[in-house]
């Protein structure tokens, strides 16, 4: 006896570049669990939206009062920690992604 498993396929970026202005970031976010401590399987409408993501890219910084734009504190590829209703979601492609301020970030996990 067989049994045949369900993959997901593979996630590719676009090819579309995405460069958020001033101390906006790019971030996607983390695959949520689909299957709580006891073993039952949720379907996505009962999900927690995860808090964590990547960051993809990032602007440029805040544009301050002299003129001069401030130093980010983040960097592509960062893995970072935000309130789970951080960001604006929108869709390049198969991706979902989440726009969102420096400010809505809470950490990055190392």
């Amino acid at each position: 006896m067989t049994t045949a498993t369900k993959s997901k396929p593979k996630k590719t970026h676009s090819s579309v570049k995405l460069q958020p202005l001033g101390d906006r970031v790019v971030v996607e976010r983390e695959e949520g669990e689909s299957r709580t401590a006891g073993g039952i399987v949720l379907p996505d409408s009962a999900k927690d939206k995860p808090s964590r993501g990547t960051i993809i890219s990032i602007g440029s910084g805040r544009l301050l009062d002299d003129g001069t734009r401030s130093k980010m504190q983040v960097k592509a590829g960062d893995r970072v920690l935000f309130t789970s209703y951080a960001g604006e979601t929108f869709r390049v492609g198969d991706d979902e992604l989440l726009l969102m301020r420096e400010d809505d970030i809470l950490a990055v996990i190392e």
